[in-house]
């Protein structure tokens, strides 16, 4: 995200004007825009009736709701103009669409900390560039990931039935892998940008990833388009999976030799504590938690080391309880606690999510917390 300028007090109001980039930046700028915000853009509206006319202006908006389009990587933001015009009555409702390289204000009554940070990490250059395609196969499957900052996007799903390799059916086995083969490689072709990716896992169970990637290679010299990939074949790694299916991700996130790969993104601090919750749910389940009310009990008892919660509860449109989020979150780290914001549309993020998003490791045991009711 570019930061053109910014004019806010911290816990106070005031603007940014920012110029989304890249997809994680979109995502960023859906997280950073709640209702009772005001956003300021240029747009276009339809005017008149049989003979319609499309006219450019510049409008702000009170914000009511905020759309994301994960496929288009595009907001819809819905709201009451503000701005006094020939075209659109003060008060009229109107959406704006944003989306990448388009600039937009925004004015907040309430910048609090989620919010600063969110701007601080969008906004931080260094990590920008630092996106990572992960290629997840077995045989005859094949799903391509983008993992960006925030964003974990599925980019293509490649199946071919492979038939069972034996006997006079080789012949048939050789021409269905084939197949596979190459149209994994028309989706990496497709996908795969190299001034943007930094790294490119390819991981499966057995020998399949070592397969297609000597595939790959092979096909640089028969193939027009393949000049990208001759250049960068140092940056193609190899790495074992558990399946070609996407919830064998986070292995692959969490393996030593692609975490010195994403050591910039949220997913190199996202794995390995959810990890550490995981463990400890297991080896010694009294000292951790999921779920709003066993948490708040936590807290007031001063046992939370590590709050972990999805970016989802910074989104509620109760101002009451993102309030109340944002001063849980805040009274932990005042405490000396650690606290793990994860985006929810990672893959650590979506597990969090299936325990309610919220959970924390213990500094002490408390096994009385499963009496109490969630």
């Amino acid at each position: 995200m570019k930061l053109v300028n910014k004019s806010l007090d911290p816990n106070g109001p005031g603007s940014v004007k920012l110029v989304p980039q890249i997809d994680d930046d979109m995502w960023d700028a859906y997280n950073l825009i709640v209702a009772g915000d005001t956003v300021e853009a240029i747009t276009v509206r339809k005017i008149g009736g049989r003979d319609t006319e499309r006219v450019k202006m510049t409008l702000e908006i009170r914000v009511q709701s905020v759309e994301y389009d994960k496929e288009a990587s595009r907001l819809r933001v819905r709201g009451k103009n503000m701005t006094k015009n020939e075209y659109l009555q003060v008060g009229q409702y109107h959406t704006l669409e944003l989306e990448p390289k388009r600039p937009f204000v925004l004015r907040k009554e309430l910048w609090d900390w989620p919010a600063l940070e969110r701007i601080e990490q969008s906004c931080d250059e260094t990590a920008a560039g630092a996106d990572l395609a992960v290629l997840l196969m077995q045989e005859g499957l094949a799903h391509l990931f983008l993992v960006g900052r925030s964003v974990t996007a599925t980019r293509a799903r490649v199946e071919v039935a492979i038939p069972r390799k034996h006997g006079c059916a080789m012949a048939a086995y050789d021409a269905a892998l084939r197949d596979f083969f190459d149209r994994v490689l028309d989706a990496f072709l497709m996908h795969v940008d190299f001034g943007l990716v930094q790294c490119v896992v390819i991981a499966s169970p057995g020998f399949t990833n070592d397969q297609f990637r000597r595939y790959m290679f092979q096909q640089t010299g028969v193939r027009g388009g393949m000049r990208a990939i001759t250049e960068n074949k140092e940056r193609i790694v190899l790495a074992s999976a558990a399946s070609g299916y996407p919830h064998s991700l986070n292995a692959v996130l969490a393996e030593k030799s692609v975490m010195a790969q994403i050591k910039d993104t949220r997913a190199a601090q996202e794995v390995p504590a959810l990890q550490e919750f995981y463990a400890m749910m297991i080896k010694d389940s009294d000292r951790a938690c999921y779920g709003p009310k066993h948490v708040e009990v936590a807290h007031e008892r001063l046992a939370i080391k590590t709050l972990l919660l999805t970016d989802t509860w910074f989104r509620s449109p109760d101002v009451a309880a993102r309030r109340k989020c944002v001063d849980l979150a805040e009274s932990v780290k005042k405490l000396g606690g650690t606290v793990r914001v994860f985006s929810s549309l990672s893959v650590s993020g979506n597990q969090l999510e299936q325990v309610t998003g919220i959970a924390a490791i213990l500094r002490f045991p408390l096994p009385d917390l499963d009496e109490i009711e969630m």
